[in-house]
């Protein structure tokens, strides 16, 4: 049987000379941040002091001597090298990379010593590859396209420029004997009650190898099936009576089944075939389209999965950290727990990033999280010459076939907005006929998942409309990117249109207050202080934040407090205005997947939860946007809608009632409306024309209520709104015995409009149950709050902020 022996000990790095502790995985950041050579890039500005590092070569060096045995063959692997490296073994050079998102294997047999993997800068190899290339235009001003690289690492719209450098996956030696699995591509199907499991291998055989008898023994749900292997390929097929399927969540079961196949030598067949080698992995039954069909709104975009059709609640994914290295499992597992947790059923990984560690995709296995994968292409023309055109085909060959097994990938996404950029970006002129990508999204890596994964659909980018016959971005066929109305307009004009699918849109906000002062330590908190600046990447993303605001509200000058506490407010109103009209109008929009769940670092962005993995309202906001069950007031005409969405699996018949308020109070008009809302559909009722408020009265309002659910609609901007001074109680009511957990139990004695508990605030390490919620007069609400003890009610009432009134 093949041994393993991991090589994470004894690693240095050269530093001027001398040797410093190295972390196999890790990278050269977090090497020098461990000696105290340079300071944490996500403090203050340290960003600046420590650009120095991504323009150095560096050198990873470890002794490497392996006791001697019985195999006849011994292997260097390398899950990932961070980028452009050569490596040598005493002295003698093993090979060179220029590939983030690739492995790579050598054959060490016999031999031991000095081993030493020299990265080159990465920016060194960019511009090398770019004088073989000649320029291509994108849309910041890093060389990011001109290497294999984790484009983000150049910094973004909401990422800082830490150009890493190091051995960022596991790596290790391995030893075997007359042959090895090289490749298995498992194609998992599912037909007539039939789970089909057809797995093809690769075998690669040492020179005395190559004429014994082997054979390829696989066992699934308890069927075992054994087939021989032909020269250096096997077919094993195995079908499983009724499967269990897997569903993503809110549809049903994650069923997963495990797969092992081993690899044995059966040359002598008189006596127990010999263990050569062995692959386990977990895969579901399941079938996933995508109806791309013309109708008379456009061109659609709808996920169906066994067959059912999919109103795709997702958020977008970038690198949970800019030093990827440092994200392990469990990280993972938190973050897309927490994805499940607000009701997300997609995550779509965004091509600016990496194809993640098979640790992302268990847990979104296990979670029934769907995947979009993109292909690593973002925001820029890419050269498509060599030697880049060698190393896109390699690594999409690479990771299509890793990543096979995992029944939550969905989709496969050629690019993430290179299509639109060559359409509007004024890329073409700049061009002049050069490559610049196209030949990669329609051409090649199409082929490459037709011909390594026929069971998941690709789409040729995000936004793409399909055929050039439409732009790109055209919200009436396929999928659309939103951004002119953070870039440009007000939230409310979201519902402008209805997409067919929205891979993209969002608004921004600060992280919360808790990690503001962590990055920003001893600064005076302010707008356009100077941390705050620092880490605020989006082209005037002051400008837009205040610009947002204002058309609601008035912008508090000199109280930074308010100032965060609103802007928090317009970022949840604003991702709630688009999702309520897209997902009121399903079928026709079948999709939004929000911009963005997660954040590398600490910085104003349009994450939900922040680089310190704090919860913006936002995130709280996603959990009730993403319910099953939506009770959302829509603008129609002049005037007003209720929508009953009702995603789930049973019909929905409920009460809807709906009062038109007074702001001190009373209730003005009210009505009863009986709504039966089938399994996964929409209910549209028009408003009685005398419960609608006058338009822009500062004094009255609409609320819906039905199960448990509300929805609000007022006449005007915030501003203009006669609030009353909001009065409510507060009590704390203990829960725990430690006293580190709390229900804070507020009374509402007049309306108080979106009251939210900054819990962080209390305590770094406090956090709360709820985000913004409304009162009227004589509600009341618990809020949990964990990990702020000793708290007591006055202080809790610091934490408190609300929509304030005259």
């Amino acid at each position: 049987m093949k041994d393993v022996i991991p090589l994470t000990e004894g690693w240095s790095i050269d530093h001027d000379g001398s040797p410093l502790p190295a972390r196999v995985p890790g990278c050269v950041h977090t090497d020098l941040i461990d000696a105290g050579v340079i300071p944490d890039p996500f403090i203050g500005e340290n960003e600046r002091e420590v650009a120095w590092v991504g323009r150095r070569d560096w050198a990873y060096c470890r002794s490497l001597g392996l006791p001697i045995g019985a195999h006849e063959r011994t292997d260097l692997v390398f899950e990932g090298l961070d980028t452009a490296a050569e490596i040598t073994l005493d002295g003698t050079v093993l090979g060179r990379t220029r590939n983030m998102h690739r492995g790579y294997r050598f054959d060490v047999t016999g031999a031991g010593g000095d081993l030493r993997v020299l990265f080159t800068s990465a920016y060194s190899e960019a511009e090398a590859v770019r004088a073989l290339t000649g320029d291509r235009p994108n849309a910041y001003p890093e060389p990011f396209q001109y290497i294999r690289k984790m484009a983000c690492s150049f910094g973004w719209d909401w990422g800082p420029t830490v150009v890493t450098a190091g051995i960022w996956k596991p790596v290790r030696v391995e030893r075997w004997s007359t042959a090895r699995l090289d490749r298995v591509r498992p194609l998992v199907t599912v037909r007539d009650g039939i789970g089909h499991v057809e797995l093809r291998l690769d075998v690669e055989r040492t020179e005395s190898g190559a004429s014994r008898a082997l054979a390829a023994r696989a066992t699934v749900a308890g069927v075992e099936v054994t087939a021989p292997v032909e020269g250096g390929r096997a077919v094993v097929v195995i079908d499983v009576p009724h499967p269990e399927l897997w569903w993503p969540r809110g549809y049903g079961e994650q069923r997963l089944y495990d797969v092992e196949l081993t690899l044995l030598d059966v040359t002598d067949g008189t006596v127990e075939p010999l263990p050569l080698d062995i692959w386990h992995r977990r895969v579901g039954f399941r079938t996933v389209e995508l109806d791309r069909t013309p109708d008379e709104h456009g061109t659609g975009f709808t996920f169906v999965v066994n067959g059912a059709r999919v109103f795709a609640r997702g958020v977008n994914w970038i690198p949970d950290d800019v030093l990827p290295s440092r994200v392990t499992p469990e990280r993972y597992r938190e973050r897309l727990a927490q994805a499940a947790a607000a009701n997300v059923d997609l995550v779509r990984v965004w091509g600016g990033g990496l194809y993640e560690s098979d640790a992302f995709y268990d847990a979104c296995d296990e979670l029934g999280l769907m995947v979009w994968q993109d292909f690593p292409f973002a925001c820029a023309a890419y050269p498509e010459e060599q030697p880049l055109r060698g190393e896109v085909e390699a690594e999409a060959r690479e990771n299509v076939v890793r990543l096979m097994p995992h029944p939550s990938l969905v989709v496969w996404n050629g690019n993430n907005e290179n299509l639109w950029g060559f359409r509007d970006w004024d890329w073409e002129p700049a061009l002049a006929g050069d490559s610049w990508g196209e030949g990669y999204y329609l051409g090649l890596l199409p082929r490459i998942v037709a011909e390594l994964d026929p069971t998941r659909p690709y789409t040729a980018g995000s936004p793409w409309s399909g055929s050039w016959d439409h732009h790109p971005n055209d919200p009436a066929h396929g999928t659309h990117h939103s951004w002119e109305v953070w870039n440009r307009l007000d939230y409310t004009a979201y519902r402008a249109s209805v997409p067919r699918f929205v891979a993209e849109f969002g608004w921004q906000a600060p992280p919360a207050i808790a990690t503001l002062r962590r990055a920003l330590p001893g600064e005076e908190l302010a707008p356009d202080s100077p941390g705050m600046l620092h880490h605020q990447k989006a082209d005037d993303g002051i400008g837009k934040l205040n610009r947002g605001l204002e058309r609601h509200f008035t912008v508090p000058v000199g109280d930074f407090d308010r100032w965060h506490y609103l802007t928090q407010v317009v970022q949840a109103r604003a991702v709630a205005t688009g999702i309520e009209h897209w997902r009121a109008n399903w079928p026709v929009c079948a999709g939004t997947i929000v911009w963005q769940l997660n954040d590398c670092w600490p910085v104003s962005s349009w994450a939900a939860i922040d680089g310190d993995g704090r919860f913006k309202p936002l995130y709280h906001e996603l959990r009730r946007l993403y319910a099953d069950r939506l009770l959302t007031l829509q603008p129609e005409g002049d005037g007003l809608v209720v929508a009953v969405i009702n995603q789930s699996a049973a019909a929905w018949r409920t009460e809807v009632v709906l009062r038109r308020l007074s702001t001190d109070g009373r209730t003005l008009r009210e009505a009863r409306l009986d709504v039966d809302a089938g399994a996964r559909t929409v209910v549209r009722l028009p408003v009685p024309l005398h419960l609608v408020p006058t338009d822009r009265s500062p004094e009255e309002y609409l609320v819906a209520e039905a199960g448990g659910l509300r929805s609000f609609h007022f006449a005007t901007a915030d501003r203009d709104v006669h609030y009353p001074r909001p009065r409510y109680d507060v009590q704390l009511r203990r829960v725990s015995c430690a006293g580190d957990k709390v229900d804070l139990v507020v009374t509402a004695h007049t309306l108080v409009r979106d009251l939210l508990v900054q819990a962080d605030r209390l305590s770094p390490d406090a956090s709360a149950d709820r985000g913004l919620v409304t009162l009227l007069p004589g509600e009341q609400v618990r809020i949990r709050i964990d990990g702020a003890p000793g708290l007591t009610a006055d202080r809790a009432r610091e934490a408190i902020f609300c929509m304030e009134g005259s």
